[in-house]
């Protein structure tokens, strides 16, 4: 096992692990309070738990090398947690926002409101000291899992600041003046959580279904690649440049035109250079060339990604005339 790999599953046991504990400790205060902010940060952290368990799995399966039924990997199974994972945070969501209507509708006395912002303070704080590991380790090994985990984990520490500020009113309230009207302050703080957590979804939903179609890669990664090409001398034009990504897996393939008369030695020895430079700013690259003779039949397609002067290739036109 490489150590990349290893980072990423320990980094993602201890997502499991934190959130095992702050669902825990979340829902007893919660339950203890009455405080139905804290039950749906409990709930967040819940789908941030099962998110977690989901990513640790696609973590492990995704690296597993290609085989006679998956030719192309299993990189694809990191974009499938991370769309599953949104479809949880939505239906979280929906429910909270539920829940925190019907208390609006019944606001009730909370007693200890000092628990809950005592635990809120708390949760922000371990869920930022983890997602910072997810994000530095998601970003180093390019796993969208771990990066969809860690956003998690930054809405909860977004979410859990806003539900300790609604508390710390409650209970500052409480304690200056005689029974002040401002139960209603945790319902609204509860909704509040639950609109954060639908735009993390609707972000995640986007970025896990843009890979499963297969969308080219960034315009920045494909002009890095045209830019190698491109530094090539014996590299007449390139053409059909195609780019996809599964998982932390990126594909990439393009044609290639060089002199007729080049070898199949030198030309093999021209993909190998064009792979290793390609490889050195993504490691994990499946990449295939097609070398073609340039034969002076400039198509339209030729033309696009011809590399040669002007003077250079009216030579190779008249010369196949």
């Amino acid at each position: 096992m490489t150590s990349i790999q290893q980072k990423k599953e320990r980094v993602a046991m201890l997502s499991v692990a934190s959130n095992s504990f702050l669902v825990l400790f979340k829902v007893m205060i919660g339950m203890a309070i009455g405080s139905v902010s804290i039950i749906s940060e409990a709930i967040h952290s819940g789908v941030d738990l099962l998110a977690a368990v989901i990513a640790m799995f696609s973590v492990k399966t995704s690296s597993v090398p290609a085989d006679d039924r998956h030719p192309f990997g299993h990189g694809k199974i990191e974009n499938i947690s991370g769309f599953v994972e949104a479809l949880l945070i939505f239906l979280a969501a929906f429910w909270i926002i539920l829940e925190a209507l019907k208390k609006l509708n019944a606001p009730q006395v909370m007693e200890n409101a000092s628990w809950g912002v005592g635990v809120m303070l708390f949760s922000s704080v371990m869920n930022f000291i983890v997602s910072q590991q997810l994000f530095r380790v998601g970003k180093e090994a390019d796993s969208i899992a771990l990066q969809a985990d860690a956003w998690h984990l930054r809405t909860d520490v977004y979410t859990s600041a806003g539900v300790m500020l609604a508390l710390s009113i409650i209970w500052l309230g409480h304690k200056f003046f005689t029974d002040p009207n401002i139960h209603w302050i945790d319902p609204v703080a509860a909704i509040f959580v639950a609109i954060l957590i639908l735009h993390a979804a609707y972000e995640l939903t986007v970025n896990s279904i843009r890979d499963l179609m297969d969308a080219q890669l960034p315009p920045e990664e494909q002009n890095y690649i045209r830019d190698i090409i491109s530094r090539e001398p014996a590299i007449y034009g390139f053409h059909q440049l195609r780019t996809r990504k599964a998982g932390h897996i990126r594909f990439i393939e393009f044609h290639i035109k060089v002199a007729p008369q080049m070898t199949v030695h030198d030309s093999h020895n021209i993909t190998k250079t064009l792979k290793k430079s390609i490889r050195d700013k993504f490691p994990e690259s499946t990449i295939t060339i097609h070398t073609e003779p340039c034969d002076g039949e400039c198509t339209d397609i030729c033309e696009a990604g011809c590399l040669l002067p002007g003077e250079k290739k009216e030579q190779i036109s008249h010369h196949h005339v």
